[in-house]
């Protein structure tokens, strides 16, 4: 069965750093495109980044961009976020989800989400 488990989560000071982790089992993780989405407190679901299956191509939204880091090891079945000089707005519940094709970018899979709150 398939089963992401994000990890790393936590209380940060804004300006520190800060690296989720997603450990992937049940399927090949090494075929899959990977993302970061995560959920503010009472708002929407927010797309983060995305990695391709060998880390070639990445993306990130333009709220994160030159924050974070995605990053992934296929040899250790993980996928990564490296969060640096975060924000209090960067508070939010962050999931990782497998790709489900490049049509829709829909995702099939996703963990139960690792907690990230940043104070000020």
């Amino acid at each position: 069965q398939v089963q992401l488990v994000e990890s790393g989560g936590g209380l940060v000071q804004a300006g520190g750093s800060l690296r989720l982790s997603c450990a992937a089992s049940g399927f090949t993780f090494s075929s899959y495109w990977m993302n970061w989405v995560r959920q503010a407190p009472g708002k929407g679901l927010e797309w983060v980044s995305v990695i391709s299956t060998g880390g070639g191509s990445i993306y990130y939204a333009d709220s994160v961009k030159g924050r974070f880091t995605i990053s992934r090891d296929n040899a250790k079945n993980t996928l990564y976020l490296q969060m640096n000089s975060p924000k209090p707005e960067d508070t939010a519940l962050y999931y990782c989800a497998r790709g489900l094709d490049g049509i829709t970018y829909g995702m099939d899979y996703w963990g139960n989400g690792t907690l990230v709150t940043v104070s000020s």
